[in-house]
């Protein structure tokens, strides 16, 4: 079928807001703890909090650092080749940090590296390869990502301009780099400032949110060839440590059951429009609400099978892409936009068609058509 044509939205349109994996709701159970085996992690929560209440525009200091001239790229970047650029941040607060790993650069031999390189590389192949989309920005954005920010930083985040990643505390939470679905979640809002553009509040937010997840999922399931029946539909798989009951921060098949621990607590996404949080926290409550959308999107690629990228992830990039949402779209309009796309692209009455209907009944969101 044609390619459904692709709005493009300059990132300067909107205000940007640093987007993280953890929300801060988890982290403020974990500051209170007082259990001495995680004086650590409660420490570290502590201080990423206080990271989170900074300006969103100003996280970090930036500073221009030029690299090494074995390192850089002067050369124009050709259409569906990544170009890939690694900082460290050498446990400082200061972004970028120092360049150490650009596209086609030997290993360094460090963990986190490799693991922010390669994932960079498996979320560039999804959106170049299944969708067409050269980079975030569809023009050979170069890909960017910080490791080793902070000390005991517990989170990694989008801030506009690249991905960056903490080491976690080693008592709740290890490295960030260490899951697949959290690389492709934060660079999917990198794809969404692009696009849709949608606002970081709200029920918007919440969407944004959602989008990442989506994507985040794809990305692994991509990169480990899964059918949808077969996927963990996690996302942070990996990064909890041993001492945490849980699989991971969030389900898109079963929100509300990605951990239920002693210290954690337990997961409090809604998995239904009748279960929606308001709150004026988390802008909004954009890391509980996402769940609802989630679990929505879910169903529609267990309902299809197969490859969930073929049908309802084309639904959702078609639909992110397709100047179907206004920035402050709520879930309705979201769910509307994604039924128009499915028979744009699929067919009205088509098996696709369908089952996004089912999908958003299934969560308490009804649209007639």
């Amino acid at each position: 079928m044609s390619r459904i044509p692709q709005r493009h939205v300059s990132p300067a349109t909107h205000p940007r807001s640093v987007c993280s994996i953890v929300p801060p709701f988890l982290l403020a159970r974990i500051a209170t703890l007082e259990d001495p085996r995680f004086e650590r992690a409660a420490h570290a929560a502590r201080k990423s909090l206080i990271g989170l209440a900074h300006d969103h525009l100003d996280h970090g200091r930036s500073e221009r650092v030029l690299p090494p001239r074995s390192l850089r790229h002067d050369q124009p970047a050709v259409r569906g080749t990544v170009s890939r650029s690694i900082y460290d941040a050498q446990n400082t607060e200061t972004l970028p940090g120092i360049l150490v790993r650009a596209e086609g650069a030997a290993d360094t031999g460090d963990v986190s590296v490799s693991e922010a390189y390669d994932g960079l590389g498996s979320t560039f192949a999804l959106f170049w390869e299944v969708f067409g989309r050269d980079s975030i920005n569809d023009h050979s954005a170069s890909l960017n990502a910080t490791v080793h920010y902070g000390t005991l930083y517990d989170n990694a985040f989008w801030d506009g301009q690249r991905m960056v990643f903490g080491d976690g505390d080693g008592e709740i939470f290890d490295g960030f780099t260490r899951s697949l679905s959290v690389i492709g979640h934060e660079l999917a809002h990198g794809v969404t400032e692009y696009t849709a553009g949608l606002i970081y509040q709200g029920q918007s937010g919440a969407l944004n949110e959602h989008v990442s997840d989506v994507f985040g999922a794809l990305v692994e399931q991509y990169t480990l060839g899964q059918h949808a029946a077969e996927a963990s539909w996690l996302i942070g798989e990996g990064i909890f440590t041993d001492e945490v009951e849980g699989n991971a921060l969030r389900s898109l098949k079963e929100p509300g059951t990605a951990y239920d621990d002693d210290v954690l607590g337990k997961d409090p996404q809604p998995d239904h429009l009748d279960g929606y949080v308001e709150t004026l926290d988390d802008n909004g409550g954009v890391h509980l609400n996402s769940g609802i959308p989630n679990r929505a999107f879910w169903s529609v690629a267990d309902t299809l099978g197969g490859f969930a990228w073929e049908q309802a992830g084309m639904i959702w990039y078609d639909t992110l892409t397709g100047g179907l949402l206004p920035p402050r779209s709520d879930f309705s309009r979201f769910a509307a936009a994604t039924v128009e796309s499915s028979i744009t692209r699929f067919g009205a009455d088509s098996p696709e068609h369908h089952a996004v209907l089912a999908g958003w009944a299934l969560v308490g969101i009804n649209v007639a058509r």
